[in-house]
């Protein structure tokens, strides 16, 4: 096969002029490295100095002239205003495969929330069991825990009917818990590789509350949390936890899923690994695996989109569990 021509457009926006003529002389050397000693990666660059939202309609004019179909943004903006939501929404309905990491600032995002949206703000702090006077007192000592998942369930409130695929983690800072990493993607695919760079990277993101197939449903007014920071001792409890949670998921879908199907489930509510995942569905004696010609999958690293996943007829002590429970 002849080597594949990769056409790449590089859009770089800062309202800051000097930034971008400082980024500019930087990216030099690197776009000539590139033209020598890659010919077949084709990196157009493009520099703007703009507030975003003002820059958004002439970059989404030159994506529509490449006819670009993969695109990604990376919106670092300071506070929570300069990108607005709408603005996100059009991204992620405009673009066939598109993702999104998007930042902003919690204190920004309540005091937005409070001045825009008061009775949204006032439904999402009742149903985790809290007032605004008791969330600003919260703000107060961001450090604690419980603040984090406190808050991580108003920006997935706020942030979750943007696209199929959210991830609402914070900045692991634990004097204060203040900064958002959130990534969005309009397909599962982007969302596993997301999932298992964030493992890759450990520690650079914290997660407050459960783990397995349902982080994101913590609720902390019935349960206790705990800090996952997606190291090994976090993935060794979500796969501990996934063992027990794929059964339930299968119970209550009918007791057969298309893998390609379980997949678009489950990754808008889990940032587990797909390893993980793919060894809690294999080692459970709960659960078989047939593929498309009826044959039986014995190793997690083949399972396959097509593929089938059963609960087994004769269950173990989990069916027993789920009978009683």
């Amino acid at each position: 096969m002849k080597p594949l021509q990769i056409e790449c457009l590089l859009v770089l926006n800062d309202a800051n002029l000097d930034a971008i003529e400082m980024l500019k002389k930087n990216l030099a050397p690197l776009l000539a490295e590139v033209k020598e000693n890659v010919p077949q990666l084709h990196v157009t660059p493009v520099y703007l100095s703009e507030p975003f939202e003002t820059a958004y309609p002439k970059i989404k004019t030159l994506l529509e002239q490449g006819r670009f179909r993969s695109v990604v943004f990376n919106l670092d903006q300071c506070g929570h205003s300069r990108v607005r939501r709408r603005t996100l929404v059009d991204i992620l309905r405009s673009y066939q495969r598109v993702e999104i990491f998007y930042t902003f600032s919690i204190g920004s995002l309540l005091a937005f929330l409070r001045a825009s949206e008061p009775q949204a703000l006032a439904t999402q702090l009742a149903y985790i069991g809290l007032s605004d006077n008791d969330l600003r007192e919260l703000e107060g000592t961001m450090s604690k825990k419980s603040w984090l998942g406190v808050a991580e369930k108003l920006v997935f409130g706020a942030f979750r009917d943007c696209s199929s695929y959210v991830s609402t983690f914070s900045i692991n800072n634990p004097d204060g818990w203040r900064y958002w990493l959130i990534h969005f993607a309009n397909s599962y695919r982007g969302r596993e590789e997301y999932n298992n760079i964030l493992h890759q990277n450990s520690t650079a993101q914290a997660h407050y509350g459960r783990s397995g197939l349902n982080m994101l449903a913590y609720d902390p007014r019935h349960e206790e949390g705990t800090l996952y920071l997606f190291d090994q001792t976090g993935r060794a409890s979500a796969k501990e936890q996934l063992m027990d949670d794929i059964p339930r998921f299968l119970t209550e879908v009918g007791d057969t899923i298309q893998v390609g199907s379980f997949y678009k489930s489950i990754y808008n509510t889990t940032p587990a690994h797909s390893d993980d995942i793919h060894a809690a569905i294999i080692e459970n004696p709960d659960l078989e695996v047939i593929t498309d010609v009826g044959g039986e999958r014995r190793k997690a690293n083949t399972i396959a989109v097509s593929d089938i996943i059963h609960l087994k007829r004769q269950r173990s002590l989990f069916s027993m569990f789920n009978k009683s429970g």
